[in-house]
C-alpha cells in the first residue's frame, strides 16, 4: 500500500505520489507565495484603522459632540467645567470721559523681575531702585476705586460723637449738613474713586513726592479736578518728580465732610493702599514699595480744609507729610494747622487767601505768633525748610477760579516748582521717611 511505505507522500495534487525530497522542492515556492500574502495582509490590517481615524478627525464633529462627551466623561456642562472668569475690580465705564487703558495701550509691559533684586532705599538722593523707566510715554491718567477713599463712610462725625449718617427713609439713609440740607448717602456719599496721575517724565528712581488733594464743595473729580481746576496739568508742567491723587469727597455737594480720613491713620491707610495702585499704573510692581515710602504733600482747596486738617491730627502719617498748601481754605480747625506747623519745623506751610477766609487766616497767624513762629507774606523767593508763608491775593480774585487765578496762574506748580528750587527742602521733602513717621 502505497501509505505503508514512510519514503512516500500523497502529494497535494489529487493522485500523485511523490518522495519527500521532491515534496519539499515542490512546496517551497508555494510557501514563499504565501509568506508575501500573509505580509501584505499584514501590512493593509495596520493601516486600514489608521486611516479610518484619520477620515474620522478631518471631519467637523456632529451638533453636540463637545456636551455629549463633557456629560459622559463629568456629568457636568462646558460652562460648569471652564466656568466664565468674574471681573470684580472697578473702572472707568464707557459714560466716563477717562479711557480705560488696556494692554495694547502705550502703557509699558510690566518687566520681569530679577532674581533677588538689591535692597533700596525709596526716594533717596542716591537711587538704587533696580528698574530703567519707559523712555518715552505719554501722562497716566485714572480713577480707581479704593476701599480706604473718603466714602462711603458709616462711621460717627468726631464733632458730635453722632453717627455720621444720621437721616433715614425707608431703605435710603442720609446726612444732614450743617446748614439742615440732607444729602443722601447713594447720591452724595457713596464714591470711592480716587484720581491718580503720573506725569510722563515721572522717574520712581530718582526723589519724589505724592501730593494729595482734596477738593472743595460743589465738585467732582473729571469736571472739575481734572478738567476745569487742571490739577494733573499744574503737577506735569512743575517738573516736579510728583505724582498725585485726589480722592472724591461728596459729590458735587456743599458739603465738607472727611469720612474715612476723620479717623486715626485714615490717611496712612489710603496712601499704602495707593502705592500698588500708582505702581500698576507706571508699569512696574516694583515700584509699589517705593511709592508705600514716599513723603507727601497735602493741598486742600475750600471745603477741602476738613480732611487736610484731620489728616495732619490723626492721619498717621507723622512727620512724612512735608509740606501744606491751603487753597483759600481756612474755615476752621484752626488748632490742628497751629499743632502741625508749631510740630514740624522741617516742613512748610503756605496759605492763600481771599477776603472770605481772611479772618480766619488773620486768627491763625496771631496763633503762630503767639507760639514764637516767624511767619512772612513773601512767596517771591524759594521756599525754605520751616517756611510758614500766608499769602494775600488781591480785589477781583474769585473764590471759584482760585485753584486756577489765585495771586499768580497755576499756584499747586508755583509752590511746588518754589519747593523744588530750594536744595535744603528738596532733601526734606524726598528724603526716606524715618521710623516715627512710617
Amino acid at each position: 500500500m502505497v501509505g505503508a511505505n514512510p519514503k512516500f507522500r500523497m502529494s497535494d495534487d489529487i493522485g500523485r505520489v511523490t518522495s519527500p525530497g521532491v515534496a519539499r522542492r515542490q512546496r517551497a515556492p508555494r510557501r514563499r507565495a504565501g509568506s508575501r500574502r500573509w505580509r501584505w495582509i499584514g501590512l493593509l490590517s495596520a493601516f486600514v484603522p489608521l486611516s479610518l481615524v484619520l477620515v474620522q478627525c478631518g471631519q467637523a464633529p456632529g451638533p453636540g459632540t463637545l456636551a455629549a462627551n463633557a456629560q459622559v466623561s463629568t456629568g457636568d456642562s462646558f460652562d460648569d467645567r471652564f466656568p466664565k472668569p468674574l471681573f470684580r475690580d472697578r473702572f472707568p465705564t464707557a459714560s466716563e470721559s477717562l479711557v480705560q487703558r488696556t494692554a495694547s495701550s502705550n502703557t509699558p509691559a510690566p518687566r520681569a523681575a530679577p532674581p533677588q533684586p538689591a535692597p533700596y532705599r525709596v526716594a533717596s538722593l542716591a537711587p538704587q531702585v533696580p528698574f530703567e523707566a519707559p523712555a518715552a510715554r505719554e501722562d497716566l491718567t485714572t480713577l480707581v476705586s479704593l476701599k480706604s477713599s473718603a466714602f462711603p463712610y458709616l462711621g460717627n462725625n468726631p464733632r458730635t460723637e453722632e453717627p455720621f449718617l444720621n437721616i433715614s427713609k425707608g431703605d435710603r439713609r442720609g446726612h444732614r449738613g450743617m446748614g439742615g440740607k440732607v444729602f443722601w448717602q447713594d447720591q452724595t456719599f457713596n464714591d470711592s474713586r480716587v484720581l491718580m496721575h503720573i506725569p510722563e517724565n515721572f522717574d520712581v528712581r530718582k526723589p519724589g513726592v505724592i501730593v494729595v488733594f482734596f477738593h472743595g464743595n460743589g465738585a467732582t473729580l473729571e469736571r472739575d479736578v481734572r478738567d476745569r481746576q487742571l490739577v494733573p496739568q499744574q503737577i506735569s508742567d512743575s517738573g516736579v518728580n510728583a505724582v498725585l491723587l485726589a480722592p472724591q469727597l461728596a459729590v458735587d455737594a456743599a458739603d465738607s465732610s472727611a469720612g474715612k480720613f476723620w479717623q486715626p491713620g485714615g490717611l496712612k491707610r489710603f496712601v499704602a493702599e495707593s502705592a500698588g495702585h500708582l505702581a500698576e499704573l507706571y508699569g512696574d510692581p516694583r515700584a509699589a514699595k517705593a511709592f508705600a515710602n514716599m513723603p507727601v504733600i497735602i493741598v486742600g482747596y475750600s471745603g477741602g480744609f476738613e480732611p487736610t486738617a484731620w489728616s495732619l491730627d490723626v492721619g498717621g502719617l507723622g512727620n512724612r507729610v512735608r509740606g501744606v498748601f491751603l487753597l483759600d481754605a481756612v474755615y476752621g480747625e484752626l488748632d490742628k494747622f497751629a499743632s502741625w506747623i508749631e510740630n514740624n519745623r522741617s516742613g512748610f506751610f503756605v496759605s492763600s487767601y481771599t477776603q472770605h477766609t481772611q479772618r480766619h487766616d488773620q486768627e491763625l497767624m496771631r496763633m503762630l505768633r503767639d507760639k514764637g513762629i516767624a511767619i512772612s507774606d513773601d512767596i517771591d523767593g524759594p521756599l525754605k525748610p520751616g517756611s510758614v508763608v500766608f499769602v494775600e491775593t488781591p480785589d477781583g480774585v474769585t473764590h471759584r477760579d482760585y485753584v486756577t487765578h489765585a495771586w499768580t496762574e497755576n499756584p499747586i506748580k508755583e509752590v511746588l516748582v518754589k519747593m523744588a528750587a530750594t536744595p535744603a527742602l528738596t532733601r526734606v521733602a524726598t528724603s526716606a521717611a524715618s521710623p516715627a513717621g512710617r
